[in-house]
């Protein structure tokens, strides 16, 4: 199961289940993200880190059937092909991130270091996305992190380790700015949206920035 087949599967869940709201709401999947910068030793960003944990209920639906030996626990081994094919999916959806060196948009190449844990019913997503190129960020370095379509909602988490950077040049400092609370309205309206529906989400900020800026 992955991000890019969440639609399809959920469709079933319904299906199958008689399932009605909140099922059939908008976002379908809600993410609790960290990220890390990571610098070169010349100075350049070479590479992001993320760190997803994915919301209760999902992570029971997505983890379905994985316990292969039946001890009620899931191990990084049961997991590998799970995490293997979601990070393999990832560039049909854009990585749910871009980025900009000195303003300038960069592409990113094929993630790894790919690892998922299972710890208090909350799956977590780790790998490493490099820079096709290695950037030259020598006044800012910024990158987004968000689904447009709001199918997955991603909530960077509001701690200090939220947004880092590992080895920047020194001064380099890590700037946030989250998208603002949905109106009650907008997310009603959200809501009673089918499974099925791409919502409209055209003039609302739903994914997250963070600016590295240097001296």
């Amino acid at each position: 199961m992955t991000l890019r087949s969440a639609r399809s599967a959920l469709l079933a869940l319904v299906g199958c289940l008689g399932l009605a709201a909140p099922a059939a709401a908008h976002p379908h999947v809600f993410v609790s993200a960290r990220a890390e910068i990571l610098y070169a030793p010349d100075g350049t960003v070479r590479a992001l880190k993320h760190i997803w944990s994915f919301d209760e209920a999902y992570s029971a639906f997505i983890t379905q059937g994985l316990d292969k030996n039946g001890d009620g626990k899931l191990t990084p081994d049961e997991l590998a092909e799970l995490a293997k094919v979601n990070v393999e999916s990832l560039p049909d959806v854009g990585f749910f991130t871009t980025a900009k060196a000195n303003g300038k948009a960069q592409e990113f190449g094929l993630p790894n270091e790919a690892g998922l844990v299972f710890e208090n019913k909350i799956l977590t997503l780790t790998y490493t996305l490099p820079l096709k190129v290695p950037a030259h960020a020598n006044r800012s370095f910024g990158i987004e992190i968000g689904d447009p379509s709001y199918f997955v909602a991603f909530d960077i988490v509001d701690a200090p380790d939220a947004v880092i950077t590992r080895d920047a040049p020194k001064g380099c400092i890590v700037r946030i700015a989250r998208p603002p609370k949905l109106d009650p309205a907008v997310q009603q309206k959200l809501a009673q949206e089918d499974v099925t529906a791409t919502p409209d989400t055209s003039g609302l900020q739903v994914t997250t920035r963070a600016l590295v800026a240097c001296p």
